[in-house]
């Protein structure tokens, strides 16, 4: 096991940090500042230079004119995208493209994937299921109708769902299978409901009723929504770091500055302590990322699936990303809290981190369920 970053991966890191060298978190809109989402669209300009910088494509083949990255790409560039609070479907939106790639039909790739690499078609992943706490394949059921598959159900907190042209919507066959639909934004049969997360950003519930999505643009091949889910899973622990890293620089920036009783409050020993129990914590955050990552990206074989390594990397994420914020918080006093500063901004945008694709405890049961079938089997 390998955790070197080879060159291709460290030039999409390098490419990221230049493309958001220009976005200032100060100019992200404050969720403390209104009762509704904070915008009404995702940042088309910062968009254009992704998909411009090819960063857009990075899981995509040749073929379709992508660079042919793995998982760990995505996710170095998704830290830097957090440091920033950026407020684009980079991850959503790459998670869809890499499962039409891998197990979509002619006529969807063809459709999908190299507008999807250019920026031109955005995709986003309905993936947080009836309450966001349980699986988003037991949210919508699929039954196959004449050359068409017929979907009912809702989907909450699909992110992006009002800017995206296609949802990728998991459900559940009358055999247990799971498929997976492409549905168009404005689709006969669904409908969206506006919901606003802690970030403040615009989410939505999506409700089926009876919508009908042609073979074409449904995806059936078994396994198709584990490979999603875990780089949504993945990709959510990425961002995480990288809000985790900038808040910490910035607490360690103030706390260099900030005095009281003639010397930086740095200084005093039960600052510096909690400062290094934050850093542990984003190292912890760091090493079980990438070894998720790895093992997802080389398909390797270990004593557990690699769910259990994703089960891992987002029970660190959620609770330290949650610590971070939060020791960041106290150590900046009421000028954390103040609307003209970023932190707030990062503290919101951390619990919803925190909270999405499940908390820190629904893993944990998750990785519970996995060691006992282990061990019994």
């Amino acid at each position: 096991m390998d955790f070197t970053f080879t060159e291709e991966q460290r030039a999409a890191s390098e490419a990221a940090r230049g493309v958001f060298a220009d976005v200032a978190p100060d100019g992200v809109p404050s969720p403390a500042l209104t009762t509704g989402p904070v915008a009404d669209d995702l940042d088309r300009a910062l968009w254009s230079r992704l998909a411009a910088a090819d960063l857009l494509s990075l899981l995509l083949t040749e073929e379709y004119g992508g660079s042919g990255l793995d998982a760990v790409a995505l996710c170095l560039v998704l830290r830097e995208a957090a440091q920033v609070l950026t407020r684009v479907p980079l991850l959503e939106s790459g998670a869809a493209a890499a499962a039409v790639q891998a197990y979509g039909g002619p006529e969807l790739k063809a459709a999908v994937l190299a507008r999807s690499g250019r920026g031109e078609t955005v995709l986003t992943v309905a993936a947080q299921g009836r309450t966001g706490h349980d699986g988003a394949e037991l949210a919508v059921t699929a039954r196959p109708d004449g050359g068409h598959w017929v979907l009912d159900g809702v989907q909450t907190a699909v992110p992006w769902a009002y800017e995206a042209d296609l949802v990728l919507v998991p459900a559940r066959t009358a055999d247990d299978r799971v498929v997976l639909a492409a549905a168009p934004r404005g689709h006969e049969g669904a409908t969206l409901a506006e919901q606003t997360s802690t970030s403040g950003e615009r989410l939505a519930e999506l409700r089926l009723d009876a919508a009908r999505v042609p073979d074409r643009d449904v995806i059936t091949a078994d396994g198709a929504w584990e490979w999603p889910r875990g780089l949504l899973t993945l990709g959510t622990c990425a961002q995480a770091l990288g809000l985790g890293t900038r808040v910490l620089r910035m607490t360690a920036d103030y706390a260099g500055t900030r005095v009281q009783f003639g010397h930086p409050i740095a200084t005093f020993q039960a600052v510096a302590v909690q400062a290094a129990d934050r850093s542990i914590d984003l190292r912890a955050m760091e090493v079980t990322l990438w070894q998720a990552a790895w093992r997802h990206a080389n398909g390797t074989k270990g004593a557990l699936p690699v769910s259990g390594d994703l089960a891992v990397a987002k029970i660190r994420a959620a609770e330290g990303v949650r610590r971070v914020v939060q020791t960041a918080q106290h150590l900046h006093g009421g000028f954390g809290a103040d609307v003209d500063y970023p932190l707030h901004r990062y503290h919101a945008w951390a619990k919803h981190l925190e909270l999405s694709l499940g908390p820190a405890a629904a893993h944990e049961e998750a990785l519970g369920d996995l060691l006992a079938a282990h061990a019994l089997g």
